[in-house]
């Protein structure tokens, strides 16, 4: 290749490594040429390729000398085009999330094992809602209702790769229902096919051996990123359970059968043996590779027996339903033995074991951990993203519900009477108590509104607090407008109020809709209430819709598919705990990935690497740091900026990023992190500097890692305020290079910091 590009290794190496959205590398080294050195295209390490030749400077790349490197990661979880259909599992992403939200106190470990099994039994529930919404709409509403004879889908004017549904089998309804069962079932296979993928891509890969024990710090094992047998598991187990519920819709209204019967209670027994499965401690229990702990042999078999039953099991079930079953008598929607009811009442019953087991284990853990530890809402953050995760999926199969029942006819609540001016013939019935679930989305929707209403009078208080002390630094005209954007960065720190908003008005809104619906106060098609019902109603379908039409998009477009990436960059940082079918993890790739170049990088006692994380990268170089061996510990620097380490992570994942991590990290490796109070997303890691303090001024004070950076910058005499860069460019800041220059000066490690 002409030109200059240094692939040398030793010396000092600045190791950047970028936050959400998928920096490009060209941002990253802030250089026009990047070039891959090692790696693929899905992530890989460049450096920087000057094609005049080798180039002076002080920041040049110098071989066996210094070097400008970033690690490009981003393509985990925009680049693959069937990332576009991740929108559609951000439920088993929040499910997964609130894993690792749950406290950990040293004491009640018994009641955190139950209340870990409750939190797989909820994520099964919620694999069974998006499937059962699917199968609703392809058994019940389309096989069950509409392709009967006369009704919408075998009239003339019905699509034609449906109508022969009814011309073929009108008068016949097991045939159309062992058909119609091909499409949840298809959905299914697709979300097993791209667990595996990712599964075999990602998640077994393994970490290289070497890293220093750490007792107590959770983020510090190894197993954390060691989950591929764990996730078979769970995998077999959901795909089984969705399977089951698949084939008990399609069986369920032939118990006057002896066939029916015998397949209703095969089919149910697969889901029960799936939930019993789901809920031994055993299932997700991961090992330390390298480690001569037992893998749990007998639940892997277990699970794979269960694999293999399930198909046939659903198999025997489309095929004798599409030889024909006993005519059923006639119901206006697919009769059911109870599955969904029951399904409902023990979610409901695990959200509430859950608040009491949450609710106990933090009130234990800010005993044992102190008061100065944040928590996002009180410890129990765990639990509220559970239940917004549950209110997610459920909106989402409400919404594929009202949508097909919108495409193929009328939605109705019941069957109407003869003055209802639809013909019976297009109207398609969904069940009552999913018109009341509808109605809860306008009120969460006010709920939203009070939420913004409430935060937009927090901002404009704290840009009033904020204001005189910033005129000594921007003057009279500039200290407003500086005071607005600190004060708009500062409601991140209320995300746990809107979650709790959002939580209490949800929560409050379904306990007076299943009031009216059980004792039949009102009725929801007409009145208040009415109104209620179908504006929710059309308000999922144009979600599911625009999900859609936006998964369309992302999957052909590149730039889109980064912006819709920043929700998995987040999300994806933890591993499958509890749901398998979730995006996968990309940090199980990525830690050993950075571990083997690091080693590589400082193979010499005088070689060094800084690694400089930006954002989600700060996360991920701590996770790092925690797994490195502690020879090249002691040639490693760590420098962060815009990192949410202590504003989300602390305050949402304690067990895994409390003092007790942060302080591991700070004690094995120099460590600077650069933070403004413009960023709405990074902050300082262990106390806050205050830049109006006359003997700090944004320097630091010498004990801390933190290190406050002006933004914007502060004008000269008759200069315009320049633009403030919030979370972005921080390698363009001053402050950067100074850090990066005191690093290289530090030794390997310092006392922990106060906290505060």
């Amino acid at each position: 290749m002409d030109g200059f590009l240094d692939t040398s290794r030793g010396g000092v190496t600045e190791l950047r490594v970028h936050g959400v959205s998928g920096t490009p590398p060209a941002a990253m080294l802030n250089h026009p040429s990047p070039r891959l050195v090692v790696g693929d295209g899905v992530t890989g390490f460049y450096r920087r390729w000057w094609p005049g030749g080798r180039p002076a400077g002080e920041h040049a790349d110098v071989p066996g000398a210094r070097h400008r490197e970033a690690y490009a990661w981003g393509n985990l979880t925009s680049g693959g085009r069937m990332a576009a259909l991740w929108l559609l599992l951000l439920p088993f992403s929040l499910a997964n999330l609130s894993y690792f939200m749950l406290p950990r106190p040293e004491g009640g470990r018994r009641l955190r094992h139950a209340a870990e099994a409750a939190q797989r039994l909820l994520a099964l529930l919620l694999t069974g809602t998006l499937v059962g919404a699917l199968t609703t709409a392809g058994v019940d509403l389309v096989g069950w209702q509409c392709a009967q004879a006369g009704r919408a889908c075998s009239g003339d004017a019905a699509p034609v790769w449906v109508r022969w549904l009814g011309d073929l089998w009108g008068s016949r309804t097991s045939p159309r229902l062992a058909v119609t069962a091909l499409v949840p079932l298809g959905v299914l296979a697709l979300l097993w096919w791209l667990a595996r993928r990712t599964w075999e891509r990602d998640e077994r890969t393994v970490l290289p051996p070497g890293g220093a024990a750490r007792p107590g710090v959770l983020l510090a094992r190894p197993r954390l990123w060691h989950g591929g047998e764990p996730v078979w598991r769970l995998r077999a187990v959901h795909v089984s359970f969705a399977a089951g519920s698949v084939g008990l819709a399609v069986a369920a209204p032939y118990t006057g059968d002896p066939t029916g019967r015998a397949l209703v209670l095969a089919n149910a027994g697969v889901q029960i043996a799936a939930a019993v499965l789901a809920a031994l401690p055993g299932i997700a229990r991961r090992t330390d590779p390298y480690a001569d702990e037992p893998s749990s042999p007998g639940l892997t078999g277990a699970c794979a027996a269960l694999r293999a039953a399930a198909p046939l099991v659903v198999l025997v079930t489309l095929v004798a339903a599409f030889d024909g079953l006993q005519e059923p008598p006639y119901a206006p929607t697919l009769p059911g033995v109870g599955a969904g009811t029951f399904q409902t009442a023990l979610a409901l019953g695990l959200l509430a074991f859950l608040l009491v087991a949450v609710a106990v284990l933090a009130g234990r853990d800010r005993r044992e951990g102190g008061g100065g530890q944040p928590r996002a809402l009180g410890g129990m953050a765990a639990w509220f993203v559970l239940v917004i995760a549950a209110g997610v999926g459920n909106a989402l199969a409400l919404g594929v519900l009202f949508w097909t029942a919108a495409f193929f006819g009328t939605p109705a609540p019941s069957r109407p009477a003869p003055s209802h001016p639809a013909p019976f013939g297009r109207v398609l019935v969904i069940d009552e108590p999913l018109w009341w679930a509808a109605a809860l989305v306008p009120l969460l929707a006010a709920g939203t509104l009070v939420a913004a209403v409430v935060l937009w009078g927090i901002r404009g208080r704290a840009a009033a607090e904020l204001e005189p002390r910033l005129r000594p630094y921007y003057g009279e005209g500039d200290a407003a407008a500086v005071a607005d954007t600190w004060a708009l960065a500062s409601l991140s720190d209320r995300a746990g109020l809107v979650l709790g908003v959002l939580t209490g008005v949800g929560l409050a809104g379904l306990g007076a809709v299943t009031v009216v619906s059980h004792l039949g106060l009102f009725t929801p098609d007409g009145g208040v209430a009415g109104l209620l019902a179908a504006g929710g109603s059309w308000a999922m379908t144009a979600v599911v819709v625009g999900l859609v039409l936006l998964g369309r998009r992302t999957y052909g477009d590149p730039r889109l598919r980064r912006t819709v990436g920043i929700v998995w960059d987040v999300s994806t940082f933890w591993p499958r705990a509890i749901h398998p079918l979730s995006p996968p993890c990309y940090t199980e790739r990525v830690v050993p990935e950075l571990i083997a170049r690091v080693g590589a990088l400082a193979r010499g006692d005088d070689d060094e690497v800084i690694v400089s994380g930006h954002s989600q990268g700060s996360v991920i170089a701590a996770a790092l740091t925690l797994q490195l061996d502690p020879a090249l510990l002691r040639r490693t620097r760590l420098l962060t900026h815009g990192s949410p380490l202590r504003r989300l992570y602390a305050a949402f994942f304690p067990a895994y990023f409390g003092p007790s991590s942060l302080r591991a990290v700070r004690e094995s490796v120099s460590w600077l992190n650069l933070y403004r109070l413009s960023d709405p997303i990074g902050g300082p890691v262990f106390r806050r500097v205050d830049p109006f303090a006359p003997a700090v001024h944004g320097e630091g004070d010498g004990e801390t890692a933190d290190r406050f950076c002006w933004d914007p910058l502060q004008p000269g005499p008759g200069e315009p305020l320049p633009s403030a860069r919030r979370h972005s460019d921080y390698w363009l800041d001053p402050a950067y290079e100074e850090a990066l220059s005191r690093l290289t000066t530090l030794g390997p490690a310092h006392p922990a910091p106060a906290e505060g």
